[in-house]
């Protein structure tokens, strides 16, 4: 996962680490560790970014080449019991076990139930693994469109 895009955005528009950082409602260095890759940007800051700068979770996160925002505000659509459902009609769609989504996660099966229960908000790096693996996309994952 390549966050470089995070620094060209806020650059371009002329912002700096802390004007973003505020924007988010997050620290300075917090902001500044996500360009850096030195941590993940969590899925609900996520948003607030492409809510912000009107781009694609999936362009952000590489996923698709093509920004494909559709004027959906992200923030409102990061519900931890959709995403867990449309995680749990994927994992069925493969015919896999929970047990096979946490091994290929590298987490516990108690971690995915939790996931697809909507008792944990999935983490960014799992959704974007699921995505890639599984050929599908993190914005119709969250339910921001239709799930084949």
């Amino acid at each position: 996962m390549n966050f470089a895009k995070l620094a060209m955005y806020r650059n371009d528009n002329d912002l700096s680490q802390r004007e973003l950082a505020k924007i988010l409602n997050v620290s300075k260095s917090t902001y500044a560790r996500w360009e850096t890759q030195e941590e993940i940007i969590p899925l609900k800051h996520l948003a607030k970014y492409c809510n912000y700068f009107h781009l694609s979770m999936d362009y952000i996160l590489g996923l698709s080449k093509e920004n494909n925002f559709k004027n959906y505000d992200y923030t409102k659509v990061i519900d931890k019991v959709i995403i867990g459902k449309n995680i749990k009609n994927l994992r069925k769609k493969y015919n896999l076990t929970q047990r096979d989504f946490a091994s290929f996660l590298n987490t516990s099966q108690s971690t995915v139930s939790a996931y697809e229960s909507g008792k944990t908000l999935v983490l960014t790096a799992f959704l974007y693994s699921l995505a890639k693996e599984f050929n599908s996309s993190v914005d119709k994952l969250c339910g921001l469109e239709k799930i084949e």
